[in-house]
């Protein structure tokens, strides 16, 4: 075949392809931007707080209480026989100004609970950003275990630094 036969050839090809139709095209674009517009308004809403009696994030954040703790310096569990220390800072939030003296009283006894759990760790444990996440989430379970349900909100870990 020559090279105009095989022009010719696909231009009869493409000629005898059906046109796409122009309706059918503009619902599909008109589907299209009620998607992506939906989808836009919902967005908008989860970021605003939605609708309804919810509360927005960190609305309740000024009745809460904050008891620092001092710097805590322990010792990590390490298979190769180096010295390997945590040093970790952290705040106690109190789920009521009234109740962050009932947990400065207690303090020694949360250090004391905080201890075992922290000297166990290993260098490995402490790699990633979900490690923090889970030191974090095992220290307020031991604190609310010391101190009892209702008393402690969160755990805010200021500083984790590994040496």
């Amino acid at each position: 075949m020559s090279t105009n036969a095989v022009n010719e050839n696909v231009l009869v090809k493409a000629e005898e392809s059906p046109k796409p139709n122009k309706r059918k095209m503009v619902i599909a674009a008109a589907i299209g931007a009620v998607v992506l517009l939906g989808g836009a308004g919902a967005g908008v809403a989860l970021m605003s707080g939605g609708e309804g009696g919810e509360e927005p994030a960190g609305a309740g954040v000024q009745s809460a209480s904050y008891v620092e703790v001092p710097p805590m310096i322990v010792n990590l569990r390490s298979g190769d026989g180096q010295a390997r220390f945590l040093k970790l800072r952290f705040i106690v939030v109190a789920t009521d100004p009234g109740k962050s003296e009932e947990i400065k009283e207690k303090l020694p006894v949360i250090l004391d609970a905080l201890q075992p759990f922290l000297r166990e760790l290993r260098p490995e444990d402490l790699n990633g950003s979900a490690a923090v996440f889970r030191v974090k989430e095992e220290m307020m379970a031991r604190a609310t275990q010391v101190l009892g349900a209702g008393l402690v909100r969160d755990v805010l870990i200021q500083d984790l630094v590994q040496q």
